[in-house]
């Protein structure tokens, strides 16, 4: 079996995937890299979920690369434009020619002998096995399973006669005219799911535990449109971009620091767009603003269907699913053709790919991440893990620019090994998701890495502080530790004790 080697190898050819390509690419055009991928084309998350109305839950603007802005004017970008603009950076960035298509990877192994990433997979066109090595291996996997979403175990779902459906495997040619749906959820997907089956659907029902925070925001930015009749496309889409950061910014920290000012403006929001009288039972969480995610409509789509009478909000519990339906604990009955699970993800790390030092496994959850791009007492490695509390590629960016730095000055200095080691037992019993009480993060908080006492082993999930210390500070700080070629080689899992820390780059 053939062992293909590169100098670095990203797993993944999302967002993240490709965004860290375009910067390799750019910022270090000397490295060779190639990039893997279970699937037969770009787009990650956005060429996985089909489910009507697919969209962004970030507007585009701030979602949309740095270096490749968002060309539109839609805010809240529907999925298949999304998957578009991906393909498309890749295509002018000459990406696609480095990707390696239907390769499905199980292991990576850290050789310290030979000081390489040794990574074994099976293609998913031949069956055959393959493997490639690198010296240096970034994952941009996200954090979910893309095999199976999160269903919970429902009482008498075996007996339900309709379509049961997840979102995250929606059939291509599932026919909803004139049915009536139940959704089960009250996330993001559900409140995107939701407008786009009223369309089509005889009546929607949204069937919730708990409500969400849900913020219309307008689906076409005028202010730039506007701007683009007197300024350059850049400069517009650029304050576009640094205008949205902002606001975003501010909503956040407000949020945090005015929970109840910020949660009485949100629902003053959702009750204007309602009906008269309506039940604020359904949009008033338990819980304050961004300890979950909040969730995006565009124009009021949500409550314009609700306003039409397509749609019903029931927030309840389930008792159990019948042959038609829905029992609820107080009683009543809901009947459905088709019950939609937009029930949330499985998370994992590392897209399944199983980790080793020198073949002995490496437990992810055991771990903290260093300034939330290389794992701890894990050499030449790296993972891309974008915000929660704004857009992914926020942090994606930043994170990748961050990486060329690393390599860049790797060579510099003729360093062949670098790793990260928490020298004062840093490691709290959160992970590093553990700022959201979603459901989602509650069940896979024992899956990812640690979160830390104190920086650099906390996430900040701060785009300015982040900027800086990503992008300006210097690389060398006494906690990540180098080897240079030909000198001793390291320890079998952690790095040697004499190492440099005096050089600024």
């Amino acid at each position: 079996m053939e062992l293909l080697h590169f100098d670095v190898l990203i797993i993944g050819a999302g967002l993240s995937g490709i965004g860290a390509a375009c910067h390799l690419s750019r910022e270090c055009p000397t490295k060779r890299f190639a990039i893997l991928d279970r699937r037969e084309q770009v787009g990650g998350t956005w060429d996985l979920f089909r489910y009507p109305g697919i969209r962004s839950d970030s507007d585009m603007f701030s979602f949309g690369f740095d270096f490749h802005p968002w060309p539109g004017l839609k805010v809240l970008a529907d999925g298949p434009s999304i998957q578009q603009y991906i393909s498309d950076t890749a295509e002018e960035y000459s990406i696609k020619e480095h990707i390696h298509f239907g390769i499905e990877l199980s292991k990576a192994n850290w050789d310290s002998e030979k000081k390489i990433w040794v990574i074994d997979g099976i293609n998913l066109k031949t069956g055959e096995r393959c493997s490639y090595s690198c010296r240096f291996l970034i994952s941009c996997t996200g954090y979910y399973d893309h095999h199976q979403g999160y269903l919970p175990e429902l009482p008498g779902a075996e007996h339900f006669q309709g379509d049961y459906i997840h979102p995250q495997h929606w059939p291509e040619k599932l026919d909803y005219c004139n049915k009536t749906i139940i959704v089960i959820g009250s996330g993001a997907t559900a409140v995107t799911l939701v407008p786009a089956l009223a369309e089509k659907a005889k009546h929607v029902t949204m069937l919730q535990r708990s409500p969400s925070y849900i913020l219309s925001v307008p689906a076409f930015d005028k202010v730039s449109s506007l701007l683009l009749k007197f300024l350059p496309k850049a400069w517009v889409f650029r304050m576009a971009r640094w205008r949205n950061i902002r606001v975003q910014r501010w909503l956040f920290k407000a949020s945090k620091r005015w929970p109840k000012f910020v949660h009485k403006l949100l629902l003053r929001g959702i009750r204007k767009r309602l009906p008269t009288g309506y039940d604020m039972r359904h949009f008033t969480p338990s819980y304050n603003p961004w300890d979950q995610r909040l969730c995006a409509v565009p124009n009021d789509d949500l409550f314009k269907v609700i306003k039409s009478g397509k749609v019903s909000m029931e927030t309840e519990e389930i008792e159990m699913l019948t042959e038609n339906g829905i029992q609820l604990k107080s009683g009543r009955h809901l009947n459905a053709d088709i019950i939609v699970t937009a029930t949330g993800l499985n998370l994992q790390v590392l897209g399944g790919v199983e980790l080793y030092l020198d073949d002995d496994l490496v437990e992810a959850r055991k771990k903290l991440t260093y300034k939330a791009v290389l794992m701890e007492g894990v050499p030449n490695m790296s993972w891309i893990f974008g915000y929660t509390n704004a857009p992914w590629t926020l942090k994606a960016d930043i994170a990748a620019r961050y990486i060329c730095r690393l390599l860049a000055y790797m060579d510099k200095h003729e360093y062949d090994f670098c790793c990260a080691t928490d020298m004062e037992n840093c490691a709290e019993d959160v992970s590093v998701m553990s700022e959201l009480d979603s459901g989602y993060v509650k069940r896979g908080n024992s899956a990812l890495p640690r979160q830390g006492k104190k920086y650099p082993w906390r996430l900040l999930n701060n785009y300015e502080e982040d900027i800086k210390i990503l992008l300006n500070n210097p690389i060398e700080d006494g906690i990540l530790r180098f080897l240079a070629k030909k000198t001793q080689k390291p320890n079998k899992n952690r790095p040697p004790e004499d190492l440099h820390s005096t050089k600024k780059i």
